[in-house]
């Protein structure tokens, strides 16, 4: 008799909740340590490689590259599939943290693309963590539905308004910082 353990699959909702957990800790993070080190508040933890400031989004690449390989060849489970989640919410944070520089190769970290990238890919990543499965939606949840729709647009339309103000008032002061760290 051939008895086989029962393996629980992780859902997508709670894998992308760690995701986002770690998404969002490492966006964080990642501005907190920029500003201190452009402050001097902390020493320069930046990789230089041949003078050239290896940016911390091709960590993010190569950690998405690994955990993508893994996710695929290996198709963890369990608490590795939740490990997985959490090294890929890392690594989408150091990517989507500097968006703007994808965009504008050579341009500033502080681009507002980064920003506005990491509140869409923080979204994306709470509708799959938090919103019901498409088999269970119902019409009641219709009219939830609309009136998020329509904060989220409402939402959008003040953060753009206002980044563009506070980037207006902050936007010198971070480039002036940003130019004296540089090595």
């Amino acid at each position: 008799m051939n008895i086989e353990p029962i393996i629980h699959r992780e859902t997508a909702h709670r894998l992308a909740r760690r995701a986002l957990f770690s998404f969002i800790l490492t966006f964080v993070l990642s501005r907190v340590f920029v500003l201190l080190i452009m402050s001097k508040e902390m020493p320069n933890l930046y990789f230089f490689l041949h003078g050239t400031h290896v940016h911390h989004l091709n960590y993010g690449i190569f950690l998405l590259a690994a955990v993508g390989g893994y996710s695929i060849f290996r198709r963890p489970i369990g608490r590795t599939a939740e490990i997985t989640a959490l090294l890929y919410g890392v690594a989408m944070g150091l990517t989507f943290d500097e968006f703007g520089m994808w965009l504008h190769l050579g341009g500033s970290y502080w681009q507002r693309a980064s920003v506005d990238a990491v509140i869409v890919v923080t979204a994306l990543f709470g509708l799959i963590a938090f919103a019901r499965s498409l088999k269970r939606f119902e019409a009641r949840h219709f009219g939830a539905f609309i009136v998020l729709l329509t904060v989220l647009a409402g939402f959008g339309v003040v953060l753009y308004t206002t980044s563009d103000r506070l980037g207006d008032m902050m936007g010198p002061t971070l480039h002036d910082l940003e130019a004296a760290s540089s090595p």
